[in-house]
């Protein structure tokens, strides 16, 4: 209990509630901005150089940097913020919180639903009498071509769709997981009247907005969504955070809600592991795991495996860089 003691001497210090107020209305427009720059970057650059001979290659790096990213946003930021939350002394020391491991327990509860969805969508899109939108009954394309070759072609068109849809599920869970984690950062953040704790975090969040984005908006270019989804899954991730510091604000505002309180502590630890589980598991199994083991490109091109390994460091590690800070 002296731990609680001198952290609340500390933060009673810093609490400042005009100037957090200002702080934080920098942070919706640099959040914003920033996370606007961050996932739009792909899906512009894909849209440019679409067709392309290096477009293949350049979007299988991005995604491997983006896989990178989404591992570490799971591992280093998400749940190591979710085990700090229920470990606080406030929520440590009160039944069932001190009798068991929640964070781990949820976060798995979380791997296990994305693993879920996957398995259902994979099943319905996998059924012999499914047919894309778009697309004509496989059954009746097999009875008028009598060419071996058309045949073998229209089964590799229904694989290649299969495929498509598979990215587009990807990045529709992917960007679920991410908006769990964004409002959770924005709500926590427009709560909060500690000044001390806003400023370096508005510098912080900024890079990690960019380098988040960069990694949704990778899945999403490779995706091939139409422009209206595209537009949508974009304008989405960039006004979740600034609205979850709206909101935070709103609700402190009407209600002087403590972001320290055990209740604030709890629902902050159980939502950022369950979007960690789900992180973790897109980041491991349907980005690693697919584009490693079952991309062509991988094992078609000598130097694309190793390039895209580099790829996943280097999003692994700029993005634990910034645990420093954030």
């Amino acid at each position: 209990m002296a731990g609680c003691t001198t952290d609340a001497a500390r933060t009673l210090s810093c609490r400042d509630g005009p100037a957090a107020a200002h702080l934080k209305l920098i942070a919706i427009a640099v959040i914003f901005i920033t996370s606007v720059v961050g996932i739009s970057s792909p899906v512009m650059l894909a849209h440019i150089f679409h067709g392309k001979p290096f477009y293949s290659n350049a979007i299988l790096l991005i995604k491997c940097f983006a896989a990178g990213v989404i591992l570490s946003t799971s591992l280093v930021h998400v749940l190591p913020d979710a085990f700090q939350a229920l470990a606080d002394c406030q929520v440590a020391s009160l039944h069932p919180w001190k009798d068991f491991p929640f964070s781990g327990f949820i976060a798995m509860i979380g791997t296990l639903m994305a693993l879920l969805v996957d398995i259902a969508a994979s099943s319905h899109a996998e059924k012999p009498d499914y047919t894309p939108v778009g697309s004509e009954d496989p059954a009746k394309k097999i009875e008028v071509q009598l060419d071996s070759r058309v045949v073998v072609a229209c089964h590799d068109s229904q694989v290649d769709e299969l495929t498509k849809l598979k990215q587009r599920l990807v990045s529709q869970v992917l960007e679920i997981g991410i908006i769990f984690h964004s409002v959770i950062i924005g709500v926590t953040l427009g709560m909060s009247q500690n000044k001390c704790t806003i400023r370096p975090l508005v510098v912080a969040l900024a890079f990690h907005q960019i380098f988040e984005g960069m990694g949704l908006g990778g899945c999403i270019a490779q995706a091939g969504f139409n422009f209206a989804t595209t537009a949508y899954m974009c304008v989405m991730f960039a006004v979740t955070t600034p609205l979850g510091i709206l909101l935070g604000m709103l609700v402190f505002y009407i209600t002087g809600y403590d972001d320290s309180s055990p209740k604030a502590l709890i629902l902050e630890g159980l939502l950022g592991s369950l979007s960690s589980g789900i992180l973790i598991y897109m980041g491991l199994v349907d980005l690693i795991a697919v584009d490693f083991f079952h991309n062509k490109l991988m094992s078609s091109i000598s130097w694309m495996k190793k390039s895209a390994y580099i790829c996943l460091v280097l999003g692994s590690a700029s993005m634990s860089v910034l645990a420093l800070w954030a």
